[in-house]
């Protein structure tokens, strides 16, 4: 769900840049009165510092993976903002996912930089900051079961997503640039990140139990720098390498969700209407 440069007008990418600059800021402000409090003590240099940067190879590894969508022609991948949310906190997941989607548009060219803060917005804010607070957490509770925090991942996973996608059709209509019928390309964005959505809540509920099976501590931590992250960070950093460098030969070589309709849409719009020779 990456936008590209070309969909967004330079108000629209300028104004979506301040919005999502704003959080960003707000989250670093977050981490560094953490820090002040003495809640990130001096361990953090070994232990959220180093954790953001392997969780963050691994969320881009995670969206390097398209998987197909039955029956659709099209493919989608893992978001992981809601993810990062839940391991690391919001604020430092919207500064993790800041540094995955600059590397993606100046290195991977998925995105662009005028699109960066849009890519951010949908992707970044949305999730660790609507989603995780307002779903996840009240859903999945203090001390949740595997099943309560799988389905309250599940929950905030489709939401966060579909809030994501709306937020794509939004930029897009009020910039004007792409042509498209904003009726059209909602109708097809919204069911289609239904579908990656719910594929991304049951990804992240079955990751949130393997870690309740194999390292319970991780998901019962109160101090972001206590010792409890350097399991997790050899398990991402294996994570990371298995799916970028084996399982990213296995993705889908299918349209993503947003290149999908986008696809439709344009083909909706170009059709040419009946002569009146042919009309009914």
């Amino acid at each position: 769900m990456h936008m590209a440069d070309a969909l967004l007008s330079p108000a629209v990418g300028c104004t979506m840049w301040a919005a999502s600059a704003a959080a960003l800021a707000w989250a670093t402000r977050r981490l560094k009165a953490q820090a002040d409090e003495g809640r990130l003590k001096t361990q953090a240099d070994e232990g959220l510092v180093p954790l953001m940067g392997v969780l963050g190879a691994f969320i881009l590894a995670l969206q390097m993976l398209n998987f197909a969508i039955p029956a659709t022609g099209s493919s989608g991948h893992l978001g992981g903002g809601l993810l990062l949310a839940i391991l690391v906190g919001p604020a430092a997941a919207l500064v993790v996912m800041a540094s995955v989607l600059g590397i993606q548009a100046l290195i991977f060219a998925d995105g662009g930089l005028l699109a960066w803060g849009a890519n951010l917005f949908n992707l970044g804010v949305l999730p660790c900051l609507l989603a995780y607070p307002l779903l996840y957490r009240p859903l999945a509770g203090a001390a949740p079961s595997a099943r309560r925090a799988g389905i309250a991942a599940l929950v905030a996973a489709v939401v966060g997503l579909q809030l994501g996608a709306a937020g794509v059709v939004a930029e897009t209509a009020l910039s004007g640039v792409a042509g498209l019928p904003w009726q059209t390309f909602a109708w097809l964005m919204q069911p289609i990140h239904l579908a990656i959505g719910i594929a991304e809540g049951l990804a992240t509920a079955a990751l949130l139990a393997f870690l309740r099976a194999n390292a319970p501590e991780l998901l019962r931590r109160t101090d972001p720098g206590a010792e409890w992250r350097r399991p997790l960070m050899r398990r991402a950093a294996l994570a990371a390498l298995v799916a970028g460098g084996v399982l990213s030969w296995f993705a889908s070589p299918l349209p993503d969700g947003l290149e999908w309709s986008l696809a439709r849409a344009g083909a909706a719009t170009a059709a040419p209407a009946p002569s009146p020779a042919t009309a009914p």
